[in-house]
């Protein structure tokens, strides 16, 4: 894989999704309308979903692409390969609460080595360098990546006192009970892939994720948060999580720093 090349068709195709998400996050009204498993699908899915995987398609016509609104691209084994989520948290894009992302990743060998994540309502851009580090870019715009700051997880977290990210939209008991298992200094909540980024910055430390998942759900921040020290780990056993799985739902798992001292179940 061209590396070079492909984080600036990432960056690029993030982008233009977004716009066009944008546009329709603006519109008045839009419809929304139910998939087969009842979770919602609107018009800005659909548009970011065609121009992302279409630009793919064309770039890279020989590694092969899993986006969420293409069943038919479920039905495939693979281990490299590129994977989509156009709009990740369209329950948050339908509320207007910000906290949607656009996700591309390219997983290799069953690992998401780089990644994009998106969230245009907030301005926030995250990637993975050819080099795979992971940086957030300011105010982007443009085919000419403004300024871009490294991120890191946080080296030292206190295990007497961490900052936990939960879901906004899927929270439950289970998650709550083994969250107070740690000596937890501070709570937030965020949509989408965005909880994979507030760890990889540094805002948070653990992410703990009960609950069903798919791949092109993770794959973008697991990248992001890879590239920035940290980790992700089934939760059953804390092996690393990983990509290409049949069907490609994910277990439950736990995205963290580093340094946090996980609990056994």
């Amino acid at each position: 894989m061209q590396f070079d090349r492909l984080t600036t068709e990432m960056r690029r195709l993030a982008l233009e999704a977004g716009a066009r998400i944008m546009e329709i996050y603006g519109a008045e009204d839009f419809d929304v309308r139910a998939k087969s498993d009842d979770s919602p699908v609107t018009a800005a899915d659909e548009a970011a979903d065609a121009l992302i995987s279409q630009g793919l398609r064309a770039a890279f016509p020989d590694v092969p692409l899993v986006t969420e609104e293409q069943a038919a691209t479920h039905d495939q084994t693979v281990s490299t390969f590129l994977i989509v989520d156009p709009l990740d948290g369209t329950k948050e894009f339908v509320q207007r609460r910000g906290d949607f992302t656009v996700n591309i990743a390219y997983v290799e060998n069953g690992v998401p080595v780089r990644g994009v994540v998106y969230a245009p309502a907030k301005g926030r851009l995250f990637y993975t360098t050819a080099d795979g580090r992971s940086v957030e870019e300011r105010a982007p715009f443009g085919d000419q990546p403004g300024e871009t700051l490294p991120v890191g997880v946080n080296p030292t977290p206190d295990n007497r006192g961490l900052m936990v990210v939960a879901s906004k939209s899927h929270r439950d008991a289970a998650t709550d009970d083994y969250i107070a298992r740690y000596g937890v200094r501070d709570m937030t909540s965020a949509g989408s892939s965005l909880k994979f980024c507030l760890v990889a910055t540094g805002e948070a430390d653990l992410y703990p994720r009960l609950g069903r998942t798919m791949e092109w759900d993770t794959a973008a921040g697991d990248a992001v948060l890879r590239g920035a020290g940290g980790e992700v780990v089934r939760f059953d056993d804390h092996s690393p999580l990983a990509y290409g799985k049949q069907g490609f739902e994910n277990p439950f798992f736990i995205a963290y720093a580093p340094g946090v001292l996980l609990v056994k179940d």
